[in-house]
């Protein structure tokens, strides 16, 4: 299997390769920060232009992941697009996939501190979700168990090269990586991360597999 598979709180979850989560015995996909229109949103802001190719590839690995594995119900866990506008801004292609993605399952956006307003495609837009114990919302708080997205955390292993998007997880709280395509990253040991977990908490890298590492301090 190329997921990592653990139990948090109440739930039992695979950390996928591509950066999203699924809960098998909710049959829920979970993913975070795709910041669809970015490219959009830094053309119309500092007029520099960047190859527009975030929302395929991003809704292509959505696509994959949602093939693979059925889910019934979908959270993206807010920032899911770099500003209002930028929701507005995906053409006619992108939103019929989108459509295509949705039919026939519960999609529900969670807001994000780019998108705290709700978007006209579909789904139900929502500021958290709880299943089981644990609430799914974009920026971690002090109510745990939690999962949230926000910090698009990274992390590069000695002699392996450029960083890749991680999980990080503990007993109490669970932070996902970025899902989307243009997305920087900060590092899995910047204090302002560090500071939310145990000192035992657990890297998984995305890539080819998802592969736990222990994050030490």
């Amino acid at each position: 299997m190329s997921a990592h598979v653990f139990s948090f709180a109440d739930l039992h979850l695979h950390a996928l390769p591509s950066g999203g989560l699924f809960i098998p015995d909710h049959k829920t996909l979970v993913v975070s920060d795709l910041h669809f229109g970015k490219s959009d949103r830094i053309a119309r802001r500092s007029g520099t232009l960047i190859p527009p190719y975030e929302n395929t590839e991003t809704l292509q690995k959505l696509d994959n992941d949602i093939a693979a594995h059925m889910p019934t119900s979908v959270i993206c866990l807010g920032d899911s697009f770099d500003d209002l506008a930028g929701a507005d801004a995906l053409d006619d292609t992108h939103r019929a996939t989108l459509t295509r993605l949705q039919a026939g399952r519960q999609w529900i956006w969670i807001e994000g501190n780019h998108d705290p307003g709700p978007v006209d495609l579909g789904g139900t837009h929502m500021a958290e979700v709880t299943i089981g114990t644990v609430a799914f919302r974009h920026i971690a708080s002090l109510d745990t168990p939690e999962v949230s997205g926000h910090y698009h955390p990274k992390l590069a292993l000695a002699g392996a090269g450029r960083a890749r998007a991680c999980f990080i997880y503990d007993k109490t709280r669970l932070i996902l990586p970025a899902y989307g395509t243009y997305t920087g990253g900060l590092s899995a040991h910047h204090p302002d991360l560090r500071s939310l977990f145990a000192p035992h908490a657990i890297a998984v890298m995305t890539g080819r597999k998802a592969i736990p590492v222990p994050l030490k301090r």
